[in-house]
């Protein structure tokens, strides 16, 4: 059955994936500036889920990403109803990341419902037999992951902004589901990706100690990291 679930999640993660490019492209604007509604060449843009505008770019890497991500949610978590949450809001995440990669920036509008949506959700799924978590957990480490970001946020304001405080929110909430242990290695995991690849861009001349970078998608792939060894550990 585990299988089974994590193929059907790994396909839905492909469709979600494909669509997410034209979403990027249209939330990809500095701060200030209205969303898209325009191609490059003038014409305007149908919708909010497809491929993207610019021509030459795939659609292939977003789908490819969200399906592994998904089916590896499957694979740790089996037929458990958090499996289906942690899934259904993986596409935004991956959203999140594709934009922050694009302009530094994590939206709003993102980042606040995926956070009240994830809260919620995980509130539903503990109800449901064979919930393997604590809805309790989830809402206190949410709150404690963004309380953290938000500290390192006033005592460095230079070193990230308010998105990452925010972003810390949904994937706190994600990783407090299953124990402090699994929210500690995410918080941690998050932090040490983006330390790695900060590293590995001054080793390589390719950036200075001022150069800034999109956090988004590391505090992501910590989140990520917990919550699968979470799954497996449950």
């Amino acid at each position: 059955m585990g299988v089974v679930v994590s193929i059907l999640a790994a396909v839905y993660g492909a469709a979600a994936g494909a669509g997410l490019p034209r979403a990027a492209y249209r939330l990809s604007v500095e701060p200030g500036e209205p969303w898209r509604t325009h191609r490059p060449d003038g014409r305007p843009v149908a919708g909010w889920f497809g491929p993207g505008p610019r021509p030459g770019r795939s659609p292939w890497a977003p789908a490819l990403v969200c399906a592994a991500v998904c089916g590896a949610l499957g694979a740790a978590g089996g037929v458990r109803p958090e499996v289906a949450v942690f899934a259904l809001v993986a596409p935004l995440v991956v959203l999140l990341g594709m934009v922050d990669l694009a302009v530094h920036r994590l939206p709003d509008v993102l980042t606040l419902p995926l956070a009240a949506a994830t809260a919620a959700l995980l509130g539903v799924a503990a109800l449901l037999p064979r919930a393997a978590g604590s809805w309790r957990g989830a809402l206190l480490g949410g709150a404690a992951l963004g309380a953290a970001y938000l500290v390192l946020f006033l005592v460095n304001p230079a070193g990230m902004g308010l998105g990452d405080v925010k972003l810390a929110l949904p994937l706190g909430v994600a990783l407090g589901w299953y124990g402090w242990g699994v929210w500690v290695a995410g918080a941690f995991l998050g932090l040490l990706y983006g330390a790695l690849y900060g590293l590995a861009l001054l080793l390589t001349g390719r950036a200075t100690r001022k150069t800034g970078f999109a956090l988004g998608p590391f505090m992501a792939a910590g989140a990520l990291s917990g919550v699968l060894l979470g799954g497996f550990g449950a």
